[in-house]
């Protein structure tokens, strides 16, 4: 499949660039209340667990460097193999679905 130029720069209009902006003017508060709904706050609380999860389980990277100074340490292809294809799997589906 070729892909062909129109000539339309791609990027953000004037008017998204205006929106994504910061305002240098403070916000007034005007009173309003706003309401999450109990699935934003679930996501809410989601998130702040998710942002004090460490990304690395050291413990478990200590294990596996042990065994493997140990000489213990197995490498199972046919799981590698399963979880890179899962993977691709569900990276395909995800962008089927989309369009």
């Amino acid at each position: 499949m070729k892909v062909e130029s129109l000539g339309k720069p791609v990027g953000p209009t004037p008017l998204t660039e205006a929106r994504l902006r910061p305002s240098s003017a403070p916000i007034a508060n005007t009173g309003e209340q706003v309401q999450l709904s109990p699935l934003a706050s679930a996501l809410q609380k989601a998130e702040a667990a998710l942002a004090e999860t460490p990304s690395v389980d050291r413990a478990r990277v200590e294990e596996i460097k042990q065994a493997i100074r140990d000489g213990h340490f197995k490498v199972d292809a046919n799981r590698i193999a399963d979880g890179l294809i899962a993977e691709v799997r569900q990276m395909f589906e995800s962008t089927v679905g989309r369009g």
